[in-house]
């Protein structure tokens, strides 16, 4: 059995420091060294390395810091002071923080100096002062990091001393592995089979980089050509098999060095990864479901192997799986919804030289097409061309959605022929067909839900005068000339009065292009009653796809996209169907649906009254990228880089890219932070495309695209899709995604998105002008109510982010992740500290009893000025707003009488009507932003009342503080009546 021993010099630590100082540089870390155990740590800190120290006064200065050999101390060299005071005692320490989260890394000097996951903290002492370095890479970070805090949870205790007698759980279970394997009992397997085991336990590694890793190790032990015995079998198993940004992560959470417990797991499930209602029952079925020994299934820990199998599960899958089962409501009209459309089914290519295969009804159909063309031609012996598509479509209709599909004929045919067309219809189709007239007295079409299993036809009924010769209607002659001629789409105006709820209108694109740009308001809302489809312009001879994006932001129903077609437009397609069960429908942002709301297609700013969110994404690594399909250079290697997008409303559309990968491609660490402003989520996708970098042209790899409303929190995988859609099997990302409420202004660019807005920077939203005398009187009332609102939701925000950078966390951090580190700072203090945490009012706060360190006294008192501006803002202007709105909205009815009654006529009365729905839209938002902002950035999405947070906060209070790191935590919490399950305990550590 292999067995890591940590053998440490006797040798005198200045001597050994000038030895190796000489052989150790500023650059990075060797490549061949991978760190994927804490003994690889301890033997890098122990060596040491060149790093930046950075003084409060921002400047910086090259210093050489490691690791005595004793592991009592971190030293660092030259310094003008006595090599005595230029050391850290280890025990001293109370945290190690990762990134710019002191006041002195973030301050304006140094923040454009060095990247963030360069940068690390050691806070120290009992007034929390703080170390602040720079290293030359981030794997230089992870390995001090990692190790530090190792460190400062067991340098009491015998630390990376193994017992020969006590293997690890990872090395008892891979010797069982190689025993299994040894079927001959010889001490040694062949190097076929060995590649094998190891293939089959990490899918998607190729042999050639298994098979060279094991000819390596045996050469340099002077055996090659030999069988593997175990501890070759053990190092390369370890070296392959061990991703190094997740070791770094279990070390973070774990409470038992190299493996998780339960209460490690659970803690992690639902403090990193946002999961809620999660139970130590729970995470011991995740370690049943993923750990691969049996004596660690057993024992209830999860192994570094045990947790990455869980990380590449589904269940850490980037997308919610609340998404992959219809969630939305599925009850509102039609008119609410965004539908899959297919335009062109039948063809596998062009428009002009393309053949034609009856299989791609079934293709569009399976992918959750609910809205399909069929062009229906003169046929030989009076039958129209029709007849096989209608059997096709009647035995897959429903086998992927069981909500109504939409058939948009497309007639070249005669009258005659349509009749005829018509009866097969009826008799293939039979019940399914829908054929119940529409009601004059209804305003809207019916839901989704009530036309389940029906088929809907969309077609042009001509005259009852037409001749037989004048039968033949296309998607064209539907288009806006012809539809002048013809009883269809005019003007926005005249539509409102005249058209029908049934009635649809199919645009042409560039028709539709110019309506979007001309008339943004008008078109989203006609869409609000009306069903518009948009199909291609028939100038798209090669099939190529319209931006769908550009139609959905002016609520554009039905965007005939060319399935036979893939690239980034049927991407976002796709992507954006799959956020209800991929059933084909996707319900509208409420902007867009309400009777009096405003919304304008071509906003690039943000939307009034609308506090934007920002959405973090941190690109990690990326796993068994393969080479670019046909791709002829560079042999096998692969030099990757990664293009995050947001596609949406104009003022949401961005991308930003990580650097290229040159080494290590097929498997690269990236560590690249990204932030994007979100200013209407509902709308807004999320696409990741991966590319290998060439000097001849970059190379598509792969995708995956996926709307904003489906992102799950924390450390997720992204499973990457090939250029039609297949996906890459064992191909992914590994990212880390957090969403926070903006705060402050500022460009992502130049200087990140979480600067600080002063009250003199501030842009109010206001209300706008009617005309009508007493409309503008009572919206004039909510003016410094607007105003009040806008200062108090920025003061959250900035309280809020104040509270978390205190607590050393950056603003993309939760309420659970604040507290836990202040829990932490009490467990790991010397001296005898007291919190009272008081839950009986409204809002929970939290109190010092006796003296504490500065630092954390800061804290609470950050925590208590966030926690006061969160009541004001729900008790004192939910009421002031809610009257407006509720007096405003009795205007709706009458409005356009009495605009007319005071002269407002034509444009001008619209504008009236444009400016009474941006006020009510305006007060409506704020009033809900008023009451959810502080519960979003508590991580409380579904809070219904302030005292859900006082519940919450006990909750995470009583999971985190019983039994942690070997000490007995209990706290003093003062408990309202309905919640007496915990009682009034002290928070104060017990050895």
């Amino acid at each position: 059995m292999s067995t890591i021993f940590f053998f440490f010099s006797p040798l005198n630590s200045s001597k050994q420091r000038q030895v190796r100082k000489k052989t150790v540089s500023f650059s990075s870390m060797p490549s061949d060294r991978k760190m994927n155990s804490t003994a690889a740590c301890m033997a890098f800190m122990l060596e040491g390395c060149e790093m930046k120290k950075v003084r409060s006064n921002s400047r910086m200065y090259n210093r050489y810091f490691l690791l005595d050999p004793d592991l009592r101390w971190l030293r660092w060299e030259p310094s003008k002071k006595d090599s005595e005071k230029a050391k850290l005692e280890i025990k001293s320490i109370k945290e190690v923080r990762l990134g710019k989260k002191t006041p002195v890394l973030r301050s304006n000097g140094l923040s454009d100096q060095f990247p963030e996951e360069c940068a690390f903290s050691i806070i120290y002492g009992d007034n929390y002062e703080s170390l602040d370095l720079v290293a030359s890479t981030a794997d230089v970070v992870s390995t001090w990091v990692m190790g530090l805090r190792y460190l400062v949870s067991y340098g009491r205790h015998m630390v990376g001393v193994v017992e020969a007698s006590q293997p690890s759980v990872r090395t008892s279970w891979i010797g069982s592995v190689f025993e299994l394997a040894d079927i001959e009992r010889q001490g040694q397997i062949d190097l076929f089979r060995a590649t094998q085991i190891i293939k089959g336990l990490n899918p998607g590694m190729r042999e050639s980089r298994i098979e060279l890793k094991f000819k390596e190790l045996q050469k340099a032990r002077d055996c090659y050509g030999e069988g593997i015995d175990l501890d070759t079998f053990v190092e390369v198993y370890c070296e392959l098999c061990t991703r190094s940004e997740i070791f770094f992560l279990l070390v973070q959470f774990s409470s038992n060095k190299e493996y998780l417990d339960s209460k490690d797991l659970m803690l992690f499930v639902e403090v990193e990864q946002g999961v809620e209602g999660v139970t130590e029952e729970l995470c011991r079925d995740i370690v049943r479901k993923y750990e691969p020994s049996v004596e660690g299934r057993e024992r209830g820990y999860l192994s570094i192997d045990g947790f990455t199998h869980y990380l590449l599960s589904s269940e850490c899958h980037i997308f919610d799986p609340q998404h992959k089962r219809v969630c939305q409501d599925m009850t509102q009209p039609l008119s609410h919804y965004y539908i899959n459309s297919s335009h062109n089914a039948s063809l596998l290519e062009d428009h002009y030289w393309g053949s034609s295969d009856i299989s791609s009804y079934v293709r569009a159909l399976r992918m959750g097409c609910r809205s399909l063309e069929v062009v229906v031609w003169d046929g030989p012996d009076c039958e129209p061309v029709v007849y096989v598509v209608l059997d096709v479509i009647n035995q897959y209709a429903f086998e992927s959605s069981e909500f109504p599909l939409i058939l948009c004929l497309v007639t070249h045919c005669s009258v005659p022929q349509q009749r005829v067309m018509a009866q097969h219809m009826k008799k293939i189709l039979g019940d399914k067909l829908h054929l119940e007239p529409p009601s004059p007295d209804e305003l809207y079409l019916p839901s989704p839900e009530k036309l389940k299993g029906k088929i809907l036809l969309k077609g042009k009924r001509l005259p009852p005068e037409t001749q037989d010769s004048e039968g033949e209607v296309t998607d064209e002659e539907e288009g806006l000339e012809m539809s002048r001629r013809m009883v269809g789409f005019r003007d926005f105006e005249l539509s409102k009065r005249e058209q029908k709820h049934w009635e649809i209108c199919s645009f042409n694109e560039v028709d539709a292009n110019r309506f979007a740009n001309e008339y943004p308001e008008d078109f989203v809302c006609y869409n609000k009653r009306f069903l518009s489809r948009v199909y291609p312009t028939p100038m798209r001879i090669d099939a190529s796809n319209m931006n769908p994006q550009d139609f959905w932001k002016c609520g554009c129903q039905i965007v005939a996209m060319n399935y036979q077609t893939p690239g980034l437009m049927m991407d976002l397609n796709l992507g954006w169907f799959r956020q209800n069960g991929n059933c084909g429908y996707v319900l509208r942002p409420s902007i867009m649906r309400d009777e009096v709301s405003y919304f304008s297609a071509n906003a690039r700013d943000s939307l009034p009254g609308v506090s934007a969110q920002l959405l973090h994404i941190k690109v990690i690594s990326g796993q068994n990228l393969p080479k670019p399909r046909g791709s002829a250079a560079k042999g096998d290697v692969v030099e990757p880089y990664i293009y995050v997008e947001i596609h949406g409303i104009p003022a949401d559309c961005a991308e930003q890219r990580t650097k290229t990968v040159s080494q290590n491609g097929d498997n690269p660490i990236f560590d690249e932070s990204f932030e994007f402003q979100i200013n209407l989520p509902e709308l807004a996708v999320l696409r990741f495309v991966v590319l290998d970098d060439d000097y001849i042209g970059d190379e598509f790899i792969g995708q995956y695209t996926i709307p904003f409303e489906c992102l799950q929190p924390g450390y997720r995988h992204v499973p990457l899709q090939s250029l039609t859609g297949e996906f890459l099997p064992n191909t992914t990302l590994f990212v880390h995604v957090a969403i926070t409420n903006r705060r402050g202004g500022g460009k992502a660019h130049k200087r990140g998105l979480s600067v600080r807005k002063g009250r003199k920077a501030r842009e109010y939203t206001s209300t706008k002008t009617t005309g009508i005398k007493v409309v503008d009187e009572l919206f004039r009332a909510s003016t410094q109510p607007l105003r009040e609102a806008t200062d108090l939701r920025e003061n959250v925000q900035n309280a809020m982010v104040s509270f978390k950078e205190l607590c050393g966390l950056t603003p993309a951090a939760n309420m659970k992740q604040c507290i836990l580190t202040v829990s932490s700072w009490l467990l790991n203090s010397e001296r005898c500290l007291r919190v009272t945490v008081d839950l009986s009012e409204a809002y929970p706060t939290m109190e010092a009893q006796g003296p504490v360190p500065e630092l954390l006294r800061k804290v609470l008192t950050a925590y208590d000025t966030w926690l006061n501006i969160v009541g004001t803002m729900i008790e004192v202007l939910r009421e002031d707003t809610n009257n407006v709105v509720s007096a405003g909205l009795d205007f709706h009815e009458d409005l356009h009488r009495i605009g007319a009654k005071e002269g407002l006529k034509g444009r001008k009365l619209q504008k009236a009507m444009e400016s009474y729905a941006w006020n009510i839209t305006v007060l409506k938002v704020s009033l809900c932003v008023c009451t959810f902002l502080w519960i979003h950035d508590s991580n409380l999405l579904s809070a219904q009342r302030s005292n859900t947070l006082a519940l919450f906060v006990s909750q995470i209070l009583y999971s985190i503080f019983p039994n942690v790191c070997g000490h007995t935590l209990v706290m003093s919490v003062i408990m309202p009546v309905q919640y007496n399950s915990l009682q009034q305990i002290i928070m104060t550590p017990h050895y």
